[in-house]
């Protein structure tokens, strides 16, 4: 990526890595929450938080009973938590129709599937120089150049690098380098793949510099922004589809997901296909008042996700929003748990 401005830039070629095999990475796929195992998951949620979670299972139930569309946005921490193989699952049983996350959650899903390990240990890292510095994201960045070249999204580029042998080979031969891996063996364990392989979008919504894959010399921002992009597009296309109804799934991300969302609305809303009647669920730690959100004096103001997600956007279109307040590492399962129930 070059620059020929009047300032100076950083030159990342003086950079130097280290084969991520040798990371050390606090979240391993032991730790990783099985389907099978929320039978006996056991949590202490409050009771009003239970019966909301109750509702909105019901509420997910139906509408895909009656063949509408739920969109689902999460943030890196559900699968640095652990909880990627139930939402797996939910793509699987064609309970979710699209997702969509920031860089940082398909990065994380990325490395589980590449070496089954993810979450480097920063504080160990930084110390060293090391943070984000494995050799093997150049296979993310060079998916995404190849990706561009194609035209195609973000999401799409690293489904393919997981799943098709041919798109993979091109990849590793321009980046792969002897003890690096040449393989996803734990493929299994990844939404991206999962998503790829249903034809169901991955959608990556990227910032610049906001991500490990962008402190490399392989890092092109021309590439990450145009498949970013056109995954923004496909978003939106998703959004589009809730104009007879349908849900929206907001999981811990307090800017990105709700920004989007927002945006995607108002587009899908100008060409006269608004979201009639959606019913919206954000999954938060953080607490909530209804009237935070409209009084500039409250921090509960400023939290994106419980005024866009929970209140503007659906009560604007004649729909209604749920906040379900509490660690995901509990909320989550639980939602799963009635969801299988139910079924």
């Amino acid at each position: 990526m070059n620059y020929k401005g009047k300032y100076t830039a950083f030159d990342p070629s003086k950079i130097r890595t280290y084969p991520i095999s040798e990371r050390n990475n606090k979240v391993k796929l032991q730790d990783l929450m099985q389907p099978e195992a929320v039978k006996q998951h056991q949590t202490s949620l409050p009771s009003d938080v239970i019966k909301q979670i109750e509702i909105i299972a019901k509420f997910l139930i139906d509408t895909r009973d009656k063949g509408l569309p739920v969109v689902l946005f999460t943030g890196a921490h559900l699968i640095k938590n652990g909880m990627g193989l139930l939402l797996a699952d939910l793509v699987n049983k064609d309970l979710v129709t699209s997702v969509s996350g920031n860089m940082a959650t398909s990065i994380h899903d990325f490395e589980l599937a590449m070496i089954g390990e993810t979450s480097e240990y920063v504080p160990q890292a930084l110390e060293k120089g090391q943070f984000g510095m494995a050799y093997e994201f150049a296979y993310i960045n060079e998916a995404v150049n190849l990706g561009n070249r194609l035209e195609l999204g973000l999401g799409e580029s690293l489904g393919k690098m997981i799943c098709d042998e041919s798109f993979q080979k091109k990849v590793m031969n321009i980046v792969g380098r002897p003890g690096s891996p040449t393989s996803f063996p734990f493929h299994g364990s990844s939404v991206l793949a999962t998503c790829y392989k249903k034809d169901i979008p991955f959608t990556i919504h990227a910032g610049m510099g906001t991500d490990v894959t962008d402190q490399h010399i392989s890092f092109d921002g021309e590439a990450k922004g145009g498949c970013s992009g056109r995954d923004f597009l496909i978003y939106t296309h998703e959004i589009e589809k809730l104009d007879q109804g349908g849900m929206v799934f907001n999981i811990s991300s307090a800017v990105t997901g709700p920004e989007v969302f927002l945006k995607a609305a108002s587009m899908t809303g100008n060409i006269g296909k608004v979201p009639r009647g959606i019913i919206t669920a954000d999954f938060d730690i953080r607490p909530y008042t209804r009237s935070d959100i409209s009084d500039e004096s409250r921090t509960g103001y400023y939290y994106r996700d419980q005024k866009s997600i929970v209140v503007r956007v659906p009560e604007a279109y004649g729909g209604k929003g749920y906040y379900i307040q509490g660690n995901q590492k509990n909320t989550f399962p639980y939602f799963y748990k009635v969801l299988m129930e139910l079924m």
